[in-house]
């Protein structure tokens, strides 16, 4: 038997193998690959439960702005009924305030005219006697004069009594 190449091949491959299992170096590799497979498990484990849990912080976070439209429109009608009622109350004021202002002006008018017409009567009286009183004193006696005067004194003043009232 010729020892070639071939058969150095095969011995180099059974103690390559040899030390190999001597080693233990499978079960090394088994061990490693198995370590690192339940590494790998974990991680996935703890993603899947990481996107769960963003899952769910994203539904609360979808509900707390859906529900914060919801308030937000509730805010925006509560504050257009608000300045709706507060125009309306606005307008009310003033035409109220226009009303009385008209009816204090219409009543200073009133009292304007009256004390105007007062006045009037008051110097067409105080006019009239002192025409009366002058055209008696130059046409009557002192005596007849102071008695018509009297008398025409007395009716202008119950006269000027019943205007008055």
């Amino acid at each position: 038997m010729t020892i070639d190449a071939t058969f150095w091949v095969a011995i180099s491959f059974f103690l390559f193998f040899g030390l190999l299992i001597y080693f233990k170096i499978p079960q090394k590799v088994n061990e490693t690959l198995s370590n690192l497979i339940i590494n790998i498990k974990n991680e996935i484990e703890e993603s899947e439960k990481l996107r769960s849990e963003s899952r769910e912080l994203l539904d609360k976070a979808q509900s707390k702005l859906n529900s914060a439209n919801a308030e937000k429109d509730k805010i925006i009608d509560q504050a257009k009924k608000d300045s709706e009622r507060l125009i309306i109350e606005l307008n009310e004021k003033f035409h109220k305030s226009a009303e009385i202002k008209k009816k204090m002006a219409e009543t200073k008018i009133h009292q304007m005219k009256e004390a105007a017409i007062k006045e009037i009567k008051d110097t067409s009286v105080r006019i009239a006697l002192e025409s009366v009183k002058k055209i008696i004193t130059t046409s009557i006696d002192k005596n007849k004069l102071d008695a018509i005067f009297e008398k025409n004194l007395e009716e202008a003043k119950n006269e000027l009594k019943k205007i008055n009232s």
